[in-house]
């Protein structure tokens, strides 16, 4: 096996995979060889990363499901699992963001926020957990944020519940310690992706300033003074899920250019 391939014959879930860092983690996985489930809620997206790595020579199929229902994860799971068989790799990545002031009561933004972020990665682990304990081999990686470990403003809900992502790792990798499964979370800074720029639109609708100016100012937070690049936080997952990892586990790994040092 070379070492470019060694995850061939593993197989991967990745949760979120039809843009941004999702994607860019089925892309590094599948360029280590292993066989590549996309799960997310679009299928156009799916449809379009599986046939890029489809076309790269890499065995992909997509999944559409909502991660915040329990019933849409265990159904891709088991439609993965008829594509490719047993699951080695669960990457959940699938999340959302919202910010409002902790004074505005909106419990459909903190319900929301907890079940895609929180309930996701859960039901995901649920559902892979005991056919990895059952084989005696496991990686799973859950994309958290520094949300999950520090505070920011006007984002209660989803620094809630991505600190709740952090202790969910932390227990399920105490829990499956002896059975060579790892338990991880990726906590990436503000990154490259729709959400972020999504959010930089919101900032300069209410302050009136550009776009470019308000993503400028979500870069402040990282003392290189840029935003992370999806491919970064890929690297990290893809490290986590590579043989010479294993004593790895219950980890919190920062992608933040020093944010949190």
């Amino acid at each position: 096996m070379s070492v470019e391939r060694v995850l061939e014959g593993r197989h991967a879930l990745v949760t979120g995979a039809g843009r941004g860092i999702g994607a860019s983690i089925a892309r590094a996985l599948a360029g280590l060889g292993a066989r590549v489930s996309l799960c997310g809620r679009t299928d156009a997206t799916l449809r379009s990363i599986g046939a890029e790595l489809s076309a790269s020579g890499a065995q992909a199929a997509h999944f559409v499901a909502d991660v915040s229902a329990r019933e849409q994860v265990e159904a891709a799971v088991a439609g993965a699992r008829a594509a490719f068989g047993r699951i080695d790799i669960l990457i959940n990545n699938a999340g959302q963001a919202g910010s409002a002031p902790i004074t505005q009561r909106n419990d459909a933004l903190w319900n929301q926020m907890l079940a895609v972020n929180l309930s996701g990665a859960y039901y995901g682990i649920q559902a892979v957990l005991p056919e990895m304990i059952k084989n005696d081999f496991g990686r799973i990686v859950t994309i958290a944020s520094t949300a999950g470990l520090t505070g920011y403003a006007y984002v209660a809900a989803y620094c809630a519940a991505k600190h709740g992502v952090v202790g969910l790792t932390r227990a399920v990798a105490r829990e499956v310690a002896t059975r060579n499964i790892t338990v991880n979370a990726v906590c990436p800074g503000y990154t490259d992706t729709d959400i972020v720029h999504e959010s930089a639109r919101k900032i300069a609708a209410v302050t009136r300033r550009s776009a470019a100016e308000a993503v400028q100012a979500l870069t402040k937070t990282n003392p290189q003074g840029r935003l992370v690049q999806p491919d970064e936080v890929a690297n990290a997952v893809a490290w986590l899920c590579r043989p010479g990892s294993e004593s790895v586990t219950g980890q919190s790994i920062v992608v933040a250019g020093g944010e949190l040092m």
